[in-house]
């Protein structure tokens, strides 16, 4: 395909591969990413499978003969490239006709105009040095935002703008925060420059993942960008006992019940600031029962919808009862992420009568659908 070589003649930051031939295909799709790794520029390769991801890391002279031969060996129909200035499309046919498109995209320093002509000012502004995001392929070297990756740029954004609301106007000069299930810590590390290197706070940040070798190299990230206080450890949500008291707790995409006991040990501890994005509410969907409001549970997409948003409305209303004020936001656009609920709390002196009407509602809700959240279990039972 020689096509391919023209792409990659050019300096790619991202690529994705998609569009098997055959939907039996081991490999649904493939992303490269242009990363410094170990002090040199490679590409990182992540190929999915239904339920796996795999890593692995090209030199850039390469990375042309690789994104070929997974083309080739896989089936691919369709390969989507992004240079800092140009997006490549290449499309295979049925009967393995290529054809290659290319356009034009105009390098901003900041996010494009929204209504009025006027443009959005963003918290993480552009023209500073933010390694975390210059590794991750959102930002150039000299501080500007890389024109396909603006959803990425907002949505951390909008994470950022989140966490300064909740400081508020007077924030704090020290806080310990512990991130459960940080994974590959991009967040991580742009809240640590957040809370250092904007806001000046003295801020100490733990990272916990169950993957030992997530935690290596972000630990190693960690060392490489200076961050002294930012500290990753192998270990489960259930039954962390962390170093020094938590302020603020982030738990993002833990799954299932983790988030549960992830809520459980911020309350256990008393933290004043939680921050968490439940994902893959299981839990319900296989308890619920209902005679009169069985319309919810006929049709399973329903169910399982309607089940995952009564998991978060129960959380939030336990976590009422629990003396915080709760706030269900929208973290990013639906049809970037269907996982888009983010649950905000901050610990407040809440009368005791608002508490037991938030519990009232938490149960009223349990017994109608016959619930058994853990939660539940863990903070009321």
């Amino acid at each position: 395909m020689e096509y391919i070589g023209a792409i990659f003649g050019d300096e790619i930051k991202k690529a994705v591969i998609s569009n098997p031939a055959k939907k039996s295909s081991e490999i649904k799709k493939a992303a490269i990413t242009l990363k410094n790794i170990g002090g040199r520029e490679k590409y990182q390769i992540e190929t999915f499978t239904e339920k796996q991801v795999f890593h692995k890391n090209i030199e850039k002279a390469d990375i042309a003969a690789e994104a070929e031969r997974l083309m080739t060996e896989y089936g691919f129909r369709q390969l989507d490239a992004w240079s800092a200035d140009s997006a490549y499309t290449l499309k295979i046919s049925k009967k393995g006709k290529a054809g290659l498109s290319k356009r034009r995209l105009r390098e901003q320093s900041a996010a494009p105009a929204e209504g009025n002509n006027r443009k959005k000012k963003y918290i993480l502004d552009t023209g500073a040095e933010i390694p975390p995001l210059v590794d991750l392929g959102v930002l150039t070297k000299d501080g500007h935002v890389v024109s396909a990756m603006y959803d990425k740029y907002r949505q951390i954004n909008r994470f950022a703008e989140i966490i300064d609301d909740m400081l508020g106007d007077d924030p704090p000069r020290e806080l310990n925060v512990v991130d459960f299930g940080c994974g590959k810590s991009y967040l991580t590390f742009v809240v640590y420059y957040y809370l250092t290197q904007v806001k000046g706070i003295n801020a100490n940040i733990s990272g916990l993942d169950l993957k030992a070798d997530v935690i290596e190299k972000c630990g190693r990230l960690a060392e490489k960008y200076g961050y002294e206080n930012l500290n990753f450890s192998v270990g489960d949500i259930n039954g962390y006992e962390p170093e020094q008291k938590p302020d603020m707790v982030i738990t993002l995409h833990a799954c299932d019940t983790a988030t549960d006991y992830a809520l459980y040990n911020a309350v256990s501890w008393g933290a004043e600031r939680i921050i968490s994005v439940p994902c893959c509410q299981h839990e319900l969907n296989g308890r619920i029962k209902t005679d009169e409001l069985s319309a919810l549970t006929d049709y399973g997409l329903i169910k399982e919808r309607f089940s995952a948003l009564a998991t978060d409305a129960i959380r939030g209303k336990l976590l009422e009862y629990m003396g915080y004020k709760v706030q269900m936001l929208e973290f990013v656009d639906f049809s970037h992420s269907p996982k888009n609920l983010l649950i905000r709390a901050v610990k407040r002196n809440v009368p005791k009568a608002k508490r037991e009407v938030a519990l009232k509602r938490a149960k009223a809700l349990i017994k109608e659908f016959n619930f058994d959240p853990t939660l539940y279990r863990l903070l009321v039972k």
